[in-house]
């Protein structure tokens, strides 16, 4: 008896693919998704920060006070970076942008340029609490930029001025 194999044709490999793709389609239309919730998934960040401001050789700076409508998305710190001691904090703010606060305590300019994706000073500055902030503008991210002490903080994102002013005026800066 001569053996089938080998002699499959274009027209068995159409029939499968057809076969794999109505199952698949099939299985969408019965598994419940509501595309109507928010794709933004919020986290709390609280033993984040103290286990990093136990660790870290700055005191890092977190928001208190910021209203609920602001969520935070991301957190982490690596105490031993290209940039130094770096501590991250993201949020989406009221109106769905995006704004972080980025710590660093390496060179300023290249921990600037890699957090802000290219953002360039603008030469103008701005007053948060009493505190100057140089202004950076750029193709995807703008920012506030605060150097002190050895430390570089940045508040940058998709968010307008005006909400990466409130997210700076929040910052406190502590330690555990």
């Amino acid at each position: 008896m001569a053996s089938k194999r080998g002699t499959q044709t274009a027209r068995d490999m159409v029939l499968s693919m057809l076969v794999i793709l109505l199952g698949a389609g099939l299985v969408y239309l019965f598994i419940p998704h509501d595309d109507s919730l928010d794709p933004v998934r919020p986290i709390t960040y609280d033993t984040e920060l103290a286990t990093a401001r136990r660790a870290a050789p700055y005191p890092l700076a977190a928001p208190v006070g910021l209203p609920e409508t602001w969520r935070a998305t991301s957190v982490r710190y690596d105490g031993q970076s290209d940039h130094g001691a770096v501590w991250h904090l993201g949020f989406m703010d009221p109106d769905n942008e995006y704004a972080a606060v980025e710590q660093g305590d390496g060179k300023p300019d290249a921990f600037i340029a890699e957090v802000t994706h290219g953002a360039e000073p603008t030469g103008e500055n701005r007053t948060v609490d009493g505190e100057e902030w140089e202004r950076y503008e750029g193709p995807k991210y703008d920012a506030l930029v605060h150097r002190e002490d050895g430390v570089t903080t940045v508040v940058t994102g998709t968010a307008p001025f005006d909400s990466l002013a409130r997210l700076a005026a929040a910052l406190e800066a502590g330690e555990n």
